[in-house]
């Protein structure tokens, strides 16, 4: 008898644990097929238009490889419209903590999902309001190991959690699928939720 609850029903083309996680608390069970793109901004693109560019270019990548629906997602943190990545080393991280503290800044997450209706795909907004963070805190921060790989150099969900003010949007995108909207493109691609016990 088929196990509902741990057969892959998704092909998710991301290593991110993060993003495994949040499918697994809606009872999406997958298989990990990380896919390898060019993440370099092309001139005069929007932050909107590279984070969903960029979610559709990894599912294209993992679809041919599958013969499941492939979720494709990327992630930005956005100051000024200016994306600002993962961090290459302290001093990277201290000034993106310290463009972010004291001010609001914009995570956008884009999610593409392949299936029977091709690709669909969507991006949200999350508006995020950092307190004001002192030198020492960013040091102790940076030394957690926390950063390292995360876009801004903070984890929402993690030690930084005490760093956020509030708020407005979607908490789940910050950490890495909106998972309102990205329940809502698996469905319209057939994939199953909770584990396929109740919802299609």
């Amino acid at each position: 008898m088929r196990d509902v609850a741990t057969t892959p029903v998704l092909c998710l083309a991301s290593a991110s644990p993060r993003r495994q996680a949040l499918l697994a608390s809606i009872g999406v069970p997958v298989t990990v097929m990380p896919s390898n793109v060019d993440e370099t901004p092309i001139e005069g693109e929007s932050p909107a238009a590279y984070v969903e560019r960029l979610a559709i270019a990894k599912a294209e990548a993992a679809t041919g490889e599958t013969t499941l629906p492939v979720l494709g997602s990327d992630t930005a943190v956005v100051v000024d419209d200016t994306i600002l990545g993962k961090p290459r080393d302290q001093q990277h991280a201290a000034d993106m903590l310290s463009l972010l503290a004291g001010r609001s800044h914009r995570v956008l997450t884009a999610v593409a999902v392949s299936g029977s209706r091709g690709i669909l795909s969507c991006c949200v907004t999350t508006e995020v309001i950092m307190r004001a963070l002192t030198a020492d805190e960013i040091e102790c921060y940076w030394h957690t190991g926390e950063p390292v790989d995360k876009a801004g150099g903070y984890a929402i969900q993690g030690l930084a959690a005490i760093f956020i003010e509030r708020i407005q949007g979607s908490h789940s995108a910050v950490v890495g699928l909106p998972l309102f909207e990205t329940t809502r493109l698996l469905r319209q691609q057939g994939v199953p939720i909770w584990a396929g016990r109740y919802l299609t």
